[in-house]
């Protein structure tokens, strides 16, 4: 069986629920170590193993992660996909190594997905609410997020807020 036959097969039998749930946007979704654990049984049935790597490929104007996700065979060939990610150094509430950390581990989690054609259709990214308005319990969260440190433009990236809305986080 070649490289090709045996992502193909992992990527038609892959299955990775999304066991995680985030508090905050109100979805489940799956991490770079679900992906990896769902994987598992592949390796040794078809004798392949997986790396990561990640490179520093940027740092001005911000430090952009480059992360390759391989597929090795036993005839030492390999396929790669890539994810970029870019740090940000102004994240409210985290420090550098908690920003550099959450970067990374999103560049795994897609370039493993770019690898085994995983569709995140139903993940926070596809499922999120650009553009839509708040419900009274998410303008309550959201002002609790302000208020311990977070950053109104987050909100902004996934609701349309009202002039009235943003005046008021701001003051908050």
């Amino acid at each position: 069986m070649t490289i090709h036959e045996k992502l193909s097969k992992i990527q038609t039998r892959f299955k990775s629920k999304k066991s995680r749930f985030n508090s905050f946007g109100k979805y489940y979704f799956r991490s770079a170590e679900d992906i990896l654990e769902a994987t598992k049984p592949f390796l040794k049935e078809l004798n392949v193993t997986v790396t990561i790597n990640e490179k520093l490929i940027a740092n001005e104007p911000m430090p952009i992660i480059k992360t390759t996700a391989t597929l090795h065979d036993d005839k030492g060939m390999t396929i790669e996909a890539v994810a970029l990610v870019g740090v940000d150094l102004k994240q409210k509430g985290m420090q550098t190594p908690q920003q550099f950390g959450s970067a990374s581990s999103y560049g795994k989690k897609y370039a493993l997905g770019n690898l085994f054609l995983i569709d995140d259709t139903q993940d926070s990214d596809a499922t999120n609410n650009h553009g839509k308005t708040m419900s009274a319990v998410e303008v309550q969260k959201a002002k609790a997020y302000v208020k311990s440190g977070g950053k109104i433009e987050a909100i902004k990236k996934k609701y349309q807020l009202t002039p009235a809305l943003e005046q008021e986080l701001k003051t908050l």
